[in-house]
């Protein structure tokens, strides 16, 4: 929809636009104040009865965990175990139970909101109907799934970075310790950095809080009636009129991000004391850090350039090259101010993809190979029962994502994409459109990096077929051992490369199915192959010989094997498969 030329009919549409964004913001409202108390008791209730529940387990393993860790010495685990890990210990419970409040409360209202405007959106049927319905009942079962991905991350994530703690070794046999005689002045000038910092950033915040409340309005308002940025696409408008209603909240959450940032940027004073071996230095960097707070305020709300405060060097070594790259980042930063043409950017509109779109695509991936590896017995109906119960199985919960993964990069390096194409050969995650979350940087520049790897291996059909195998099965030594994997390239360095791209997938993969709501949807994806492979287990002939057609289509609509089955011999072979498995 092209947006309305002319005054008279911005302000037209303007006037249009009110009632029909007032009525959805009522409906809303009322939708939220309904469901609010629910869902927040649903949350506050499930998350407190998680966090009580495992607090006592949770403060063992902690203990036994860092008493064991290999990367920590003897005098940093004392300090850890008396002077850090009580108070935080104590403070968990507190946080997390408030948290949860706020987080319940907050999602209970907001959602109801948001779900009524984009019921209205472009593509919408039976619109009336989903204005009252959205953001109700759905709202009631993800709230259970935000309490389930919690008990996912306490009791499943916190465990294996716990692990990781004990099990991961020093390198070059050197650990992390503690100088005892610094640290008295570390402690001294951390509270001199909390003193000082603490009410002059807040408030600098606070002086900078209207500026930044009138200069959002100026540019939405704006915007709105030019129909320009947020307001040019029709199913961005009553979302964007609503950022306007939620600006202020915007405004307080950054001042109060600042004061509680600002806390953190003083006691940093202690670790330029402790780094450093010089207090003066220390006292310092606490005057600068009200330079570095004030020249990236102003930066951020596109303010002059520089600060009031001055910017004594604090570091003895690299001054230089800090102060290089100081300026060379604010340069980049500052070039952000010429912001490009609305019209320019929406000629080409760009989709930004979602953690979960992409999350989605790697469990279909995984369903998918996962039949193909059944139906070639490297994994077997124990794995999928193992991986169902709390024993678990390192081939099923990472072999499997992670043999996904080769996949894909393989198919992104054959098809020279600057990015990683997905199963479906359209889709492709770019620096341009990757999702903006935090989670997923860890993990995409890496990959992009292996890609670019086994790119330049230039692997031939049976050493991708080797090396996906190896990714697969390198998280069980035994079984890697006895399993027939292919033939390994005949260079010992091309071996050892791929199992060193291998162990690297392992990891990468580790990370990810961490993150709790990979963990409850790849659980479903495994109870439903192992449902479908025992209903295989107690069927006759007729039902293997349906089956059998059908894997032979995935095979042959399978892009990345560049395997195809000729006769009936072959044919005969895949059901003979099938069947042993049975």
């Amino acid at each position: 929809m092209e947006p309305p030329q002319g005054f008279l009919a911005s302000l037209w549409n303007f006037i249009c636009f009110l009632p029909f964004f007032s009525g959805l913001l009522l409906l809303g409202i009322i939708k939220g104040i309904f469901f609010c108390p629910l869902i927040c008791l649903i949350v506050t209730a499930g998350n407190s009865a998680i966090i009580l529940g495992l607090w006592l387990v949770h403060s063992v393993w902690t203990y036994y965990s860092i008493l064991r860790a290999k990367l920590l010495g003897p005098v940093l685990k004392l300090l850890l175990c008396i002077c850090v890990l009580p108070s935080l210990l104590i403070l968990w419970p507190v946080v997390g139970i408030v948290g949860s409040i706020i987080s319940g409360a907050a999602y209970g209202f907001l959602s109801p909101i948001f779900a009524t405007f984009d019921a209205v959106g472009e593509g919408k049927t039976n619109k009336l109907f989903h204005c009252f319905y959205d953001g109700t009942l759905d709202t009631i079962k993800k709230s259970f799934d935000i309490v389930r991905d919690f008990l996912d991350f306490c009791h499943h994530s916190y465990f294996s970075y716990m692990d990781d703690l004990q099990q991961k070794a020093p390198p070059d046999v050197k650990y992390y310790e503690i100088r005892l005689l610094y640290l008295p002045a570390a402690v001294i000038a951390g509270a001199l950095g909390l003193i000082v910092d603490f009410p002059l950033i807040s408030l600098i915040a606070l002086c900078k809080s209207p500026y930044m409340l009138f200069k959002g309005w100026r540019r939405l308002f704006h915007d709105l009636i030019g129909r320009e940025g947020p307001f040019l696409e029709t199913i961005c408008v009553p979302i964007a009129g609503l950022v306007i209603l939620l600006w202020p909240l915007a405004v307080v959450g950054a001042m109060l991000g600042s004061i509680v940032a600002s806390i953190f940027l003083g006691a940093y004073a202690g670790v330029v004391v402790y780094q450093e071996d010089s207090f003066w230095l220390g006292l310092r960097y606490i005057v600068a850090s009200l330079s570095i707070y004030d020249e990236y305020s102003n930066d951020v709300l596109d303010m002059p350039e520089g600060s009031i405060f001055p910017r004594p060097h604090y570091r003895k070594k690299d001054a230089l090259s800090r102060t290089s790259s100081h300026s060379a980042s604010f340069s980049r930063r500052s070039s952000f101010r010429n912001h490009p043409s609305h019209s320019g950017s929406m000629k080409n509109p760009m989709v930004e993809l979602k953690p979960l779109e992409l999350l989605d695509s790697l469990l279909k991936d995984s369903q998918r190979l996962g039949e193909t590896m059944v139906s070639e017995g490297l994994i077997t109906l124990q794995d999928l029962e193992d991986a169902v119960c709390s024993k678990g199985s390192r081939v099923i919960n990472i072999g499997l994502p992670a043999y996904s993964l080769v996949w894909t990069l393989v198919r992104s390096a054959k098809a020279d994409s600057a990015g990683l194409l997905l199963a479906d050969n359209v889709t492709e995650i770019t620096s341009r459109n990757r999702p903006k979350d935090t989670f997923f940087d860890w993990f995409f520049n890496p990959l992009l990096i292996i890609k670019d790897q086994i790119k330049a291996e230039n692997l031939s059909e049976a050493e991708e077929d080797y090396f996906s195998k190896l990714v697969l099965l390198s998280g069980d030594p035994e079984r890697l051992k006895n399993s027939s994997i292919g033939s390994p390239p005949e260079s010992e360095l091309k071996r050892a490369e791929l199992e060193a791209l291998a162990r690297r997938l392992q990891g990468i993969t580790k990370s990810i199915i961490r993150y709790p709501t990979f963990r409850r949807r790849f659980e479903d994806l495994v109870k439903a192959m192992s449902e479908d492979l025992a209903k295989k287990n107690d069927t006759g002939p007729k039902t293997i010989t349906r089956s059998k057609s059908a894997f032979v289509r995935m095979f042959s609509h399978n892009s990345f094997r560049k395997t195809s089955y000729h006769g009936s011999d072959q044919e005969s072979q895949l059901v003979a498969r099938e069947v042993d498995i049975s």
